[in-house]
């Protein structure tokens, strides 16, 4: 009779990875990284290209550790410089990573999609998503549209998938854990991003300065944070007074961001100071003001200043 103890099960070997988010403009990107992540760090709006800088989203499942980089949507349109530091986040993005999800819309390829996928390296794998599939209203459509997809580029996998279905993103992990190497993880398991609060601060009042505005508000616009402080407070765990600067490019803009009596910039101030305190787990005093700086989007040193790379 043998009394030696069963040996211990081994434990997994830990992975951890680089994945890059990476579609034109609009096609459910940071949609998709919110609920990877499993929690909003990506803003996202109806208005195209709200995504302007590389945000890393970080998420820990089992001895998997995902960390995921949103894209801004590549720009093929205008040269402005805020464009070009737009296009330089994406090239650095996809240089240096473990695999790529190549955003599409089921069913769709246009000649902005082409751009995007001429950048892509051959030779790194890359998951071809085809999102929005319960859009697409006849499912026979979607094989002959894949077959055409893979005489494009030599994508490693299909995942024709909902982002807002938690049962694909589910899916989703299975299949790109395969990609990444084993190795240690980089961050803490409870950790969700690499931005600061700040950062995210200053990313969910644009979300909501794009949403109310529509597509009256050129695109040109961002916000700067001019002061973000925590403060002790009897009544409250966390207390945070913060001052935000909506900088857009002429007096007819303001006047919109603004509205009649101030009603717009309120709500732009309200929606964003609630989300705020859900995500900060703080109680949020917010002042918004807005300010007039014609041309910033074509200067490189104030699109440098205001944050962007």
């Amino acid at each position: 009779m043998n009394d030696a103890a069963a040996p211990a099960p081994e434990s997994p070997a830990r992975r951890c990875g680089l994945i890059a988010i990476v579609g034109k403009p609009n096609v459910g990107k940071s949609t998709l990284m919110n609920a990877l992540v499993g929690q909003k760090i990506s803003i996202t709006s109806r208005k195209a290209q709200t995504t302007r800088h590389r945000i890393m989203g970080v998420r820990t499942r089992q001895a998997t550790q995902f960390v995921f980089v949103d894209t801004p949507g590549f720009q093929t349109r205008h040269g402005s410089a805020l464009n070009k530091s737009l296009n330089k986040a994406v090239m650095g993005a996809i240089s240096d990573v473990d695999v790529v999800l190549f955003v599409v819309e089921a069913g769709s390829f246009t000649l902005h999609d082409a751009k995007v996928l001429s950048l892509l390296n051959p030779a790194l794998p890359t998951l071809l998503i085809a999102n929005k599939l319960d859009t697409v209203h006849r499912r026979a459509e979607v094989a002959p549209w894949l077959k055409s997809m893979q005489e494009r580029h030599p994508f490693a996998e299909f995942v024709p998938m909902s982002a807002k279905k938690p049962g694909d993103i589910e899916r989703l992990f299975t299949i790109v854990e395969k990609y990444l190497p084993e190795q240690a993880w980089w961050y803490a398991e409870d950790e969700l991003t690499d931005r600061s609060e700040r950062f995210l601060a200053s990313e969910t009042v644009r979300e909501k300065l794009f949403r109310l505005t529509g597509d009256e508000l050129p695109y040109a616009s961002t916000v700067v944070i001019d002061r973000f402080d925590e403060e002790p407070s009897p009544k409250h765990q966390r207390f945070i007074r913060m001052a935000a600067t909506i900088v857009v490019e002429r007096d007819s803009h303001k006047a919109m961001v603004i509205g009649e009596r101030g009603e717009r910039l309120k709500r732009i101030g309200t929606e964003a100071r609630q989300d705020l305190e859900r995500q900060l787990g703080a109680k949020v005093f917010l002042e918004l003001w807005v300010k007039v700086r014609s041309g910033w989007a074509d200067d490189e040193a104030r699109v440098r200043s205001f944050g962007y790379e």
